[in-house]
């Protein structure tokens, strides 16, 4: 057919009444197109811009529009008209003449012979049909009064170009939500659209919600395009065109400083407007307005008809791989919609589709995990979106029983480290507290979904390669609950949803999480729909975190951290009331605890009295730990306190569910009693033995051995034998009978001598490269004898280095001593040594009190000792009574946990705690009537060697008795005389 000039093709568009844009038929993904226009017709004249219509233009194209658009058709080229570049045309649909329908309508009239190139076959039958109508009054021709000024257009002012004409946020504001009739006049890309908004012909630009499709570049607008423009407005005919005058050269200068340079389209952009234009160009659409951005610019969802359905444009682009899904228009629309976009998104990726051809998925952390469903309890709720479960397959005691599980795609508030003066973010108290008062002890289904391995350097400038790291498990939490609060949430729209009330959607609900935006493949919840919407509930009602309210602030003082003084200070206020309300915070052990005190908002570290459960790394340890962290760990107790130790670790009784603990440990087999000091402070003592003799007579745990009638060592014995023992050598004196050691046994001493031997330290560090601050481990140079040792920075001069005299304090962690040393005898010092723990444990003489420094015989003190301790070479036995631990961490001399030591000098077999009380240079600490009796006994013996001092008025005691005993007060001033 092609032959003889007749062609195929499929009307794109109708930009007049008496023009069509046909394209072919080819399989190609942009066929060609052809404007052709309708030999020997002139339709009215539609309005440029700032115009007016002429009557019936809008009647006449919308007739050619509804009857030709997105249909097959058969045309020809009759004449062409080079000047304006136009072709002439017939255009058959089946076997009618588009023009003689047109015609015939009333709505084009015929142009004379005179006014084109060639004959129009049709010419005749066209000018016959035009005589009809207009004795019919049709269309143009109406004979209606008023009917040719009513078809003409009222045209608001456009919204393109000149905002200040259009109120976007008014428009959005009344129609939001609301289907909009409108008429796509023009395409500017795949998600761009200029429309006319029914019935008033408000002519305003439309983005595609969600969507952004490639760009159509810019065009170059040089005089020779100028020259030649012409729009579909033009009447048909080259008599009509003037021709532009010839520019001058200051005209084509100005055009030519005036013109754009050109810029390509993106890769698929012409493809994504094409598409977008055989579905919606000229067409009837619908359009919800779903918001307005900063430009004032509408941003939208447009459905177009198809058969009997509407399909939504956006969603179909990012199917078809001709656009991009984009947040900050989607966060416009509902929370279904945006899932959709999303995952047709994703689909395209995976298929490589158009846009993504070269797409390559990002490297993902997380793995997924499948078919990994059980049940358990809730044993502790780590923060607001990790747990510790039990589970129910594994028996108890089994190191692999509890399992942590992080909750899929959620994330809480951080609580915070009191290690790094961390506090708890706002919120994160509450988030945790609810999961605790909702699980702890409870039985849920947990799915798990992915592990991420994440790295274990912490804050953004930790270095990432090499680093360790830890693979964390995420899951779904259901709580099988029969209470109401619990089940409030609207059920999850997942399929194979396991039974219960989703975890994760309650804290998100109720503003205590957000929901993780995750990148693309990486691994999700199977239930993240839900959790969105859940979200959307708690943004609307504005809960939590996304309450406009200031968030509550709680002050908890941390008594595990502070001085033992301060909990002495609390001792009265905890002893008010018999007994008080506590929580569970951790299990230190089986019968040592972190407890919360609601009442009084302190932590406190809270040791059951008259019970003793195996230490660290003996038999049957873990399993006493394991029992307390199921029946008492993050639950609501009561306490009752004795008092309080040197440590500051409260002393009493707790209940649960008014079920003593201690009972509980001994009746398992997993606990003594111990009733050396006595048992008149013991509560509901009783009830321990009988619990301790039920477990000796069924031979559980620690009692598998047990026979009947043989004495058992109880407290003092036990604990003697417990005791560690070490051989040390002594690296520094302090005042006050402290010291530093350091293990002979330590094999790391030599190795981190090796090392700093091989370190080659001549050059001085240069200014601004290195600059250490305060809790930096460097190499400094020991002033007593120039050797490099390894240091930490105590004091350090306020911002960078600026002269290499600049002073800093520094702590030798390996030998205790602490000077100041200019920069100059400072270097940097490579991790690999420097991470390893100091060399030198801060110790004190047990039992005894030794003058400080600034008290009367505190010189004399110090000075004995140094010449018991530093006089050579030397080793000595150091029996540790206790460990000390509130001093905290190391942070510089006379800082961190103290060993108080029985210190004996091998040669003589006489400590030397004995030998300072001999001589009068030290006093025994006061004595308690609940003492174990392995300590009664060191206590009397050190009592001889206290009378032997008193008796004979050495140093202290040359005035007599000292006033007071007390712990904290100091020894009683003396004359001057008396001193060296």
């Amino acid at each position: 057919m092609a032959s003889t000039g007749w062609l195929k093709g499929r009307v794109k568009a109708v930009p007049s009444g008496d023009s069509l844009v046909i394209m072919g038929s080819s399989k190609a993904e942009i066929p060609p197109e052809k404007s052709i226009t309708l030999a020997s017709l002139m339709a009215p004249r539609l309005a440029r811009r700032g115009g007016v219509d002429e009557p019936f233009a809008w009647q006449s194209r919308d007739f050619l529009r509804k009857l030709c658009i997105g249909k097959e058709v058969t045309f020809k080229v009759e004449y062409t008209v080079p000047s304006i570049g136009r072709e002439y045309g017939t255009v058959f649909l089946g076997d009618k003449n588009v023009s003689m329908l047109v015609v015939s309508a009333g709505w084009a009239k015929v142009r004379e012979q005179g006014q084109q190139k060639d004959a129009n076959p049709y010419l005749k039958p066209l000018q016959d049909a035009e005589e009809q109508a207009k004795q019919q009054g049709l269309g143009r021709w109406s004979r209606t009064p008023g009917a040719s000024e009513a078809s003409i257009r009222n045209l608001p002012p456009s919204a393109i170009g000149d905002g200040g004409n259009f109120d976007a946020m008014g428009l959005l504001e009344q129609s939001k939500g609301k289907l909009i009739e409108a008429f796509v006049e023009q395409v500017r890309d795949g998600s761009t659209l200029r429309v006319y908004l029914l019935p008033d012909f408000q002519f305003i630009q439309v983005f595609v919600a969600g969507t952004q499709a490639p760009t159509m570049g810019r065009r170059a607008t040089p005089e020779a395009i100028i020259n030649t423009s012409v729009t579909s407005d033009e009447p048909n005919g080259e008599s009509t065109i003037e021709p532009r005058a010839t520019q001058t050269s200051a005209q084509r200068l100005a055009s030519s400083a005036a013109s754009v340079t050109e810029v390509a389209p993106d890769p698929y952009g012409r493809e994504a407007k094409h598409f977008t234009e055989t579905r919606v160009l000229n067409r009837d659409v619908r359009i919800v307005l779903e918001g307005v951005d900063k430009y004032s610019n509408l941003i939208g969802s447009v459905y177009y008809p198809d058969g009997e359905s509407a399909k939504d444009l956006g969603l179909e682009l990012i199917e078809n791989g001709y656009a991009k899904y984009v947040d900050w228009s989607a966060n416009m629309l509902e929370v279904e919609a945006k899932k959709k976009l999303k995952c047709a998104e994703l689909e395209a990726k995976k298929t490589r589709l158009r846009i993504w051809t070269n797409y390559v998925a990002p490297a993902t952390n997380s793995k997924a995990i499948h078919d990994q469903n059980f049940t358990g309890k809730v044993v502790e709720v780590v923060s607001g979106d990790c747990l510790v479960i039990a589970d129910d397959s594994l028996p108890f005691g089994d190191p692999s029983a509890e399992r942590r599980v992080n909750l899929s795609s959620i994330r809480a508030p951080k609580m915070g480290n009191p290690r790094k003066d961390e506090k708890p973010a706002p919120y994160a108290r509450e988030a945790k507290e609810f999961l605790r008062n909702r699980l702890i002890g409870k039985q849920v289904n947990v799915s798990m979904e992915y592990s991420r391995k994440v790295s274990m350097a912490d804050g953004p400038a930790a270095p990432t390669i090499g680093a360790d790291s830890r693979v964390m498990d995420f899951g779904t939490v259901f709580l099988a609950s029969k209470d109401g609060d619990d089940a409030t949430p609207t059920p999850s729209a997942a399929g194979n949803q396991l039974p219960g009330v989703n975890v994760a959607e309650l804290l998100v609900a109720r503003g205590f999480a957000t929901v993780v935006r995750h990148r693309d493949f990486e691994e999700r919840s199977n239930y993240y729909d839900a959790l969105l919407t859940a979200e959307s509930r708690g943004t609307s009602g504005k809960r939590g975190i996304h309450s406009p309210k200031e968030p509550p602030v709680m002050h908890v003082t941390d008594l595990l951290t502070a001085s033992s003084k301060k909990a002495r200070d609390f001792l009265p206020f905890l002893q008010r009331n018999r007994r008080m309300s506590a929580v569970v915070e951790y299990v230190l052990s089986g019968h040592r605890f972190k407890l919360f005190i609601p009442k009084e908002t302190c932590s406190i570290a809270f040791s059951i009295s008259g019970v003793r459960c195996p230490g660290r790394g003996e038999p049957y340890s873990e399993e006493a730990i394991a029992l307390m962290r199921r029946k008492i760990m993050q639950r609501d107790v009561e306490i009752e306190v004795e008092t309080v130790d040197r440590t500051g670790t409260f002393i009493g009784t707790i209940w649960e569910s008014r079920s003593n603990v201690a009972v509980t440990l001994l009746e398992a087999g997993l606990a003594r009693l111990q009733t050396s000091f006595g048992t008149d402070r013991i509560a509901e003592v009783h009830l321990l033995m009988q619990a301790e003799q039920a477990a000796k007579r069924q031979k559980l745990k620690m009692w598998e051995n047990y026979v009947e009638g043989e004495e058992v060592p109880s407290g003092g014995a036990a604990e003697r034998h417990q005791k560690e023992e070490v051989k040390v050598t002594v690296t520094e004196i302090l005042g006050g009978g402290k010291f530093y050691v350091q293990l002979v046994s330590d094999q790391k001493v030599a190795a981190i001598q090796k090392q700093l031997a091989s370190l080659n330290l001549q050059e001085a560090p240069v200014i601004g490269a290195f600059n250490p601050k305060k809790g930096d481990i460097v190499l400094a140079q020991f002033s007593a004898d120039n050797s490099w040792n390894r240091a930490m920075i105590v004091n350090a001069p306020r911002g960078a280095v600026e002269s290499s005299k600049d002073k800093f304090e520094v702590f030798y962690v390996d030998y205790g001593n602490q000077e100041v040393v200019p920069y100059s005898q400072l270097r940097p010092l490579d991790a690999s040594v420097s991470s390893s723990p100091g060399l030198a444990q801060l110790c004190s003489l047990a039992h005894v009190k030794v003058p400080g420094l600034e008290d009367d015989y505190g010189q004399e003190a110090a000075y004995r000792l140094s010449e018991l301790l530093l006089s050579g070479p030397k080793e000595f036995r150091a029996v540790i009574e206790e460990k000390d631990t509130s001093g905290g961490k190391v942070k510089g001399q006379g800082t961190g946990t103290i060993f108080l030591v029985t210190l004996v000098d091998p040669e003589s077999d006489v400590s030397v705690n004995a030998t300072l009380l001999q001589e009068g240079l030290a006093r025994m600490e006061k004595r308690k009537r609940w003492e174990p009796k392995d300590k009664q006994q060191a206590l009397d013996e050190l009592e001889k060697y206290q009378k032997e001092a008193r008796g004979k008025r050495r140093a202290m005691w040359e005035y007599g008795d000292v006033e007071s005993d007390d712990e904290d007060s100091a020894v009683p001033a003396r004359k001057a005389a008396g001193k060296r």
